[in-house]
């Protein structure tokens, strides 16, 4: 399946929750160093607050600039009170997708396209259903995006907080598969303890390391790091240049590798080379 264009080309290093409900942290978004925003209208928000934040969250998205971040509405899910209510007040405005909780199957991911015209749809994996039906809900033609919730996902498991993650990796795993088959952008879940800086860098680079393209974030104070770890580092431009050097006076020579540094560099290093550059040029453009 060739990968589907709509957000290939744009940075997710720092995929910020914001409160649908909270109008101070609406507003202060618009300055924050986030690649993309989650307002959330789900888990952020009491049942009691949920229509008037829809309403708050609305006017927002109408009026405010949030300049190039991605901008994704999490609604609450069809079997809510609330859910279809969300979609039909999010789905004609100026968004980038809608974010479907607790996404199962590609029935979810279809009930909520029949809603919603033409924006894009994101999918929240965070219970065991999701994991083992990755493939075909990554496939389905209107989702451009997976958030992985961790947090549901060891509740369901019953999985006790390990450093390492292990006991989630399985999920993980699976979803990066089904996204990288169908050509969709993937960020990991969150970390918790929003004021440890140590651990949110190794989860970071954990994630950063399996493939993901970002992390979701719970508070301002992570973004530095996300943006720092999902970022190609001075280093890795620097190799990345050399290589495609490397290859193409190899190419020029009627060779089909290079040998840089002592390494091998065949096209496939020469393509991925070429996307390290693509996305820090993508990220510098976004100016934060």
């Amino acid at each position: 399946m060739p990968a589907r264009p709509t957000d290939q080309t744009r940075p997710f290093r720092s995929v910020l929750y914001i409160p649908g409900a909270n109008e101070r942290a609406l507003e202060k978004a618009r300055g924050l160093a986030a690649d993309a925003i989650i307002f959330d209208l789900e888990d952020a928000v009491s049942p009691e607050e949920k229509v008037a934040a829809r309403s708050i969250l609305a006017g927002v998205l109408k009026t405010g600039d949030y300049g190039r971040r991605v901008r994704i509405v999490r609604v609450n899910g069809l079997d809510t009170a609330w859910g279809r209510d969300d979609i039909a007040a999010f789905a004609g405005l100026d968004i980038d997708a809608l974010l479907i909780p607790k996404v199962g199957s590609a029935a979810d991911v279809e009930a909520v396209a029949g809603l919603s015209r033409d924006i894009g749809l994101w999918a929240m994996m965070e219970n065991p259903a999701g994991m083992l039906h990755a493939a075909e809900i990554a496939a389905h033609p209107r989702l451009t995006g997976m958030v992985m919730g961790t947090n549901d996902l060891a509740k369901d498991l019953g999985a006790r907080f390990q450093p390492d993650r292990m006991p989630l990796l399985a999920g993980l795993q699976l979803c990066l598969l089904a996204a990288r088959a169908a050509g969709i952008v993937i960020v990991d879940g969150v970390y918790n303890a929003f004021r440890d800086e140590e651990g949110l860098r190794r989860e970071c680079n954990q994630g950063r390391d399996m493939g993901f393209d970002g992390k979701t974030l719970i508070h301002p104070a992570q973004l530095a790091v996300a943006n720092e770890v999902f970022a190609p580092s001075a280093k890795e431009i620097d190799l990345a240049r050399r290589q495609i050097d490397a290859y193409e006076a190899a190419r020029a020579e009627g060779r089909g590798v290079a040998v840089l540094d002592g390494r091998i560099v065949e096209n496939l290093h020469a393509a991925a080379a070429r996307a390290t550059l693509d996305r820090a040029g993508a990220i510098a453009e976004m100016g934060l």
